[in-house]
């Protein structure tokens, strides 16, 4: 029977994703809870025997070992047997009995008293996986006894490993199981799928907006940051590809991992104020020793020193963000400084959980038997405190272009004012002008032509020319032009009634 069940159901609710999110720690607390119980039976130790055979080895074989679960055993492949008697059913449970391994990192057979459950793909020539999702599988009714079940699995080492492990596995009811899948899938397959694709999509749309407008350097390393751990959180979901392409996604898994630490240790030192060019070069340079390192000593020698140093670059990335903090003070780098810090911790407990520290295991041994990491869960809320403050600093940006607009359209409405007026002023001015030339135009008239009509007529009344009529007529003549040329002279300003006298003397006439 081939592996089944692999996706997480259907129907999960905006309220139920929310609550896992911010319940991290309940992956595993329920899981202990319903192991405890009596619809659920949680063994801790099993025989081992470590062998390459593909055929389980004989139940009396003196080479079985008594040990616990969940332990690295040396050799690329090992048998383990585990015994437990059949879950008692309470009157809630439903669903067939079913297995539940957390992860399965090798592969290999599971088999329920001689009757095949599952084969899961395992590292060949042609295929290389690490197969960090849950399974749960059902377990056949038919094979199973009320007590004294035996389930023989053989476990792989995983793509590079030289040990082999078996998780602490549940045997329960689908009912009792199926949450405690539900939960670890989430966190370990759907949530960093989302975070690739989500990720890619922000990143890229980030650094186009970076791209057009270079002097906005946050922006920019915000964007490189959330693109280069997209691509290293899909390490969860591309957990098998064919092995001429392994060793190539590995180098680029390296190469985000570092560049994501060096790029937030570059946005930090920018948020703080202290950016300096060799120290920028400096950590540049060492992000591109990592695929160096893996193309010529393997990644087993990148895994321990090339990492070791991306840890002391996140030693410096906390101690530079509180004392960001510490001196500036604002609401900005002290949240900067706390998500920094969570996620420089969830580093080091990841690297517990893969070494087995003893503080761990002696402390919390479940929690590391799980192998539940967190810092790709503490690398998203940094990634979202980063955000969300970016985006608060757009907005604010915004509003106060707004605000300078609104001040430069009060000003401009002003200044248009100030042209009208203006305008009106000067156009008031140009009528008196022409109303000025006109009356000089007047002037010079009345001066010419009735200076010239006297000056006749006086020399006519000198020779005795003119009788007394003719110089009356004359007189009387050279008064309407002058009561015109008056008239053109006056204010524009008149009453009704001198205009509507001039009116009639003009019409009389």
């Amino acid at each position: 029977m081939k592996l089944g069940r692999w996706a997480c159901s259907e129907g999960l609710g905006t309220a139920r994703l929310l609550a896992m999110l911010v319940a991290c720690w309940l992956v595993v607390g329920p899981g202990n809870a319903a192991a405890q119980g009596l619809d659920t039976v949680s063994p801790t130790r099993a025989q081992v025997l470590v062998t390459d055979s593909a055929q389980p080895p004989a139940a009396d074989d003196p080479r079985w070992q008594d040990r616990p679960l969940a332990q690295d055993e040396p050799g690329p492949s090992a048998w383990y047997r585990v015994r437990f008697d059949r879950p008692v059913a309470s009157p809630e449970a439903s669903g067939p009995t079913m297995l539940y391994l957390p992860y399965f990192y090798g592969g290999g057979r599971i088999l329920i008293n001689g009757s095949p459950v599952a084969e899961v793909p395992r590292t060949t020539a042609s295929l290389r996986v690490r197969w960090e999702r849950p399974l749960l599988l059902p377990l056949p009714a038919s094979a199973l006894k009320s007590e004294g079940n035996e389930l023989l699995i053989q476990a792989h080492a995983e793509y590079q490993g030289t040990s082999t492990v078996l998780p602490r596995l549940v045997v329960g009811t689908d009912s009792e199981l199926q949450p405690m899948f539900e939960r670890r899938l989430f966190f370990v397959r759907t949530l960093p799928m989302l975070t690739w694709v989500a990720g890619t999509i922000v990143g890229l749309l980030v650094l186009f907006i970076w791209l057009q407008r270079r002097e906005e350097v946050l922006y920019g390393l915000f964007g490189l940051a959330v693109l280069l751990w997209a691509q290293r959180t899909s390490t969860f979901v591309l957990d098998a590809l064919p092995s001429g392409t392994w060793e190539a996604w590995r180098i680029v898994y390296h190469l985000c991992t570092g560049g994501f630490v060096v790029v937030m240790a570059l946005y930090v030192l920018n948020l703080a104020g202290w950016s300096r060019r060799r120290l920028t070069h400096g950590l540049i340079g060492y992000w591109a020793l990592g695929p160096v390192v893996f193309l010529l000593f393997g990644e087993g020698v990148a895994a321990r020193v090339w990492t070791a140093g991306l840890l002391l670059i996140g030693l410096l990335l906390v101690t530079v963000a509180l004392a960001a903090a510490w001196r500036q003070r604002s609401a900005e780098t002290v949240a900067i400084a706390a998500a920094v810090v969570l996620g420089v911790a969830a580093g080091i407990h990841d690297q517990w959980v893969a070494t087995r520290s003893p503080w761990l295991m002696q402390w919390l041994p479940e929690w590391g038997d799980h192998h539940l990491f967190l810092l790709h869960h503490a690398a998203n809320l940094l990634l979202l405190v980063m955000g969300v403050l970016l985006a608060l600093r757009f907005v604010h940006s915004l509003n106060a272009v707004e605000a300078a607009n609104r001040t430069l359209e009060a000003r401009v409405q002003q200044r248009e004012r100030e042209i009208a007026t203006s305008y009106q002023r000067i156009a008031a001015l140009q009528r008196e002008q022409a109303a000025t030339d006109e009356r000089q135009r007047i002037m010079r008239d009345l001066h010419d032509g009735l200076g010239s009509q006297l000056f006749t007529s006086l020399s006519r009344a000198e020779r005795g020319a003119m009788d007394s009529g003719a110089m009356a007529d004359t007189l009387r003549g050279a008064i309407d032009q002058m009561r015109v040329a008056i008239e053109a002279l006056a204010s524009e300003e008149q009453d009704f009634d001198t205009a509507f006298g001039n009116f009639r003397f003009r019409w009389d006439a």
